[in-house]
């Protein structure tokens, strides 16, 4: 870089002066009119090797751009953040990252060969979350299966108890399609948590189930007779369950929004399963 456009545009030190016990620096460069002037720099001065000058505009082509203030690196390699906030009433998270994983990358990676991509932020988080969901998803089930197994001493009514389970899931959905809002993480927590409570009612019938069987009665005549004992019970159940809900339910303020899907969840998923 030539060293008059680099004193022109950084600036250098011309003198120093003692002002008592402080130092005041003197730094020679164009004024803040000139260094943003654009045609300034096309006339800048280039001195040649033989003396003569010519304006920079003659050497090289200027073309005005946006450009970047730094240059971060991570790793010894150089990285570019790209942020941005999701209006969600437009998109969710999960839609605008699958949309951006299926049709924008691809095409960024065929552009910019040896480009690597990560993301981060919310998103990360967000995959992090579900993964150790999932995971502590998983161990409870395996646990209510092995008490569910320990109680009933049978492998086959424990996953007749949890077919509530996955028929909850199909309320949640329609809860949030109903009701227009989008899947997010507080939608799981709000299943997960459910998984919980829509089994119990499902214990309490087949253990009238199988009390009927033991009087000698067919397993149909012993399903009709043991939902039509327990239906009031369960009815009234969930129905508590989902009155107790409505308020948080119906709550119109910005606070309510955040446990909003974990209502949503619980409330239509606690009803499908029984009805």
């Amino acid at each position: 870089m030539h060293r008059n456009y680099v004193v022109a545009y950084f600036g250098e030190n011309a003198d120093d002066i003692q002002s008592g016990p402080e130092s005041i620096e003197i730094q020679v460069r164009l004024n803040k009119s000139q260094l943003t002037d654009l045609r300034t720099l096309a006339n800048f001065p280039i001195i040649l090797t033989q003396g003569k000058t010519l304006p920079l505009s003659s050497v090289a082509v200027l073309d005005f751009e946006r450009s970047f203030v730094r240059i971060q690196r991570i790793e010894s390699q150089r990285t570019v953040t790209v942020m941005a906030d999701i209006d969600n009433q437009k998109a969710n998270g999960t839609e605008v990252m699958s949309n951006l994983r299926a049709d924008f990358v691809p095409q960024l990676m065929a552009s910019y060969p040896g480009l690597k991509i990560d993301f981060e932020g919310a998103s990360k988080e967000t995959a992090k979350t579900g993964q150790s969901l999932m995971k502590g998803f998983m161990i409870g089930l395996f646990g209510l299966f092995a008490i569910l197994s320990f109680q009933f001493r049978s492998y086959i009514e424990p996953f007749v108890v949890m077919i509530a389970i996955p028929l909850a899931l199909i309320g949640v959905f329609w809860g949030h399609w109903l009701t227009g809002h989008n899947l997010s993480m507080p939608s799981i927590l709000g299943f997960i948590s459910l998984a919980g409570i829509v089994v119990n009612d499902s214990i309490l019938l087949v253990q009238y189930i199988r009390h009927h069987v033991d009087m000698g009665e067919t397993v149909i005549e012993a399903v009709v007779k043991a939902s039509s004992d327990r239906f009031r019970a369960v009815f009234l159940t969930s129905l508590t369950t989902a009155a107790g809900l409505l308020p948080l339910l119906l709550e119109t303020s910005l606070q309510a929004q955040i446990v909003k899907p974990i209502v949503i969840a619980i409330v239509f998923g606690i009803f499908l399963p029984h009805f």
